[in-house]
């Protein structure tokens, strides 16, 4: 992965690598989906540019436990398993694309998803 680009350039590489991967604008964000489920959205609503992600069950609150910097329960979502992943703070892009391929497993269909390791 580069090592340098805006966040959404950074995330478009990693999202967009994963089998039958698409990017599409919704409620004026880019999301990222496999079929017409998305496993990632790149928000900015306030200012700050983040990701959001769905993660197992528990995983929400270990990450935002560890590092309520970086990590959030994001609106509208945060109820149904996602979290939210600060982009401003130099995050680790490593573990932003291991997050972001574990929430791509987890929506594709089990067919992709074995794929994605």
């Amino acid at each position: 992965m580069t090592k340098t680009g805006s966040p959404l350039d950074r995330l478009r590489e990693v999202c967009l690598c994963l089998p039958e991967a698409t990017e599409k604008e919704a409620w004026g964000d880019p999301t990222f989906r496999v079929g017409d489920r998305i496993f990632a959205m790149l928000k900015t609503g306030d200012g700050r540019p983040s990701v959001w992600l769905k993660v197992p069950a528990g995983m929400q609150t270990v990450l935002i436990q560890a590092d309520g910097a970086s990590f959030f329960k994001p609106p509208y979502v945060g109820h149904k398993g996602w979290v939210g992943i600060r982009l401003d703070t130099d995050p680790d892009w490593d573990q932003v694309a291991n997050l972001v391929r574990r929430s791509y497993a987890m929506i594709a269909p089990k067919k992709l998803a074995r794929n994605v390791a």
